[in-house]
């Protein structure tokens, strides 16, 4: 058992896309197109369950199992979506049954010349030590880097 523990993380961070909002905000919106980028690593992950309901008041859940057999559970819950402009969304992350954190993501799609700039603000707790400050920032920066590689394909 984890010390009980409570710690909290803002961060913000920004993609430039050569693609229009509406096709980086697709991305985002369309079940097949998230799926492309948005899940655990190709080695060391296995997809166990896959959920989205992309509307407000919807949720989305993703269950994996890693190679050591730890299962992590993202369940996400929208609050705000305004298509091509900006999604609101807050989500808790449980790894093996017990919750590890609760974040909130705001996620701003703005025009740059005939591209994208997206920008991610995210404030998060986490919780009796199982993740840390820095941890997720570096995870969602490289799904962030997928996103990327997913639109500009």
């Amino acid at each position: 058992m984890h010390r009980r523990s409570t710690t909290f993380e803002m961060f913000t961070m920004e993609r430039i896309f050569e693609s229009p909002p509406k096709d980086v905000f697709e991305a985002w919106a369309t079940p097949s197109a998230k799926a492309r980028w948005f899940a655990g690593p190709k080695d060391g992950w296995k997809l166990k369950l896959r959920e989205m309901d992309f509307t407000p008041g919807g949720a989305e859940r993703l269950v994996g199992e890693w190679k050591n057999g730890q299962v992590s559970d993202y369940r996400a819950h929208y609050h705000d979506i305004v298509p091509e402009m900006r999604i609101v969304y807050s989500y808790s992350m449980h790894l093996d049954g017990q919750q590890i954190s609760v974040s909130l993501a705001t996620v701003v799609f703005q025009p740059e010349g005939t591209g994208t700039r997206l920008t991610l603000t995210e404030q998060g707790v986490f919780l009796d030590g199982y993740d840390h400050p820095g941890q997720r920032e570096q995870g969602t920066s490289s799904l962030m880097d997928a996103l990327v590689r997913s639109v500009e394909r």
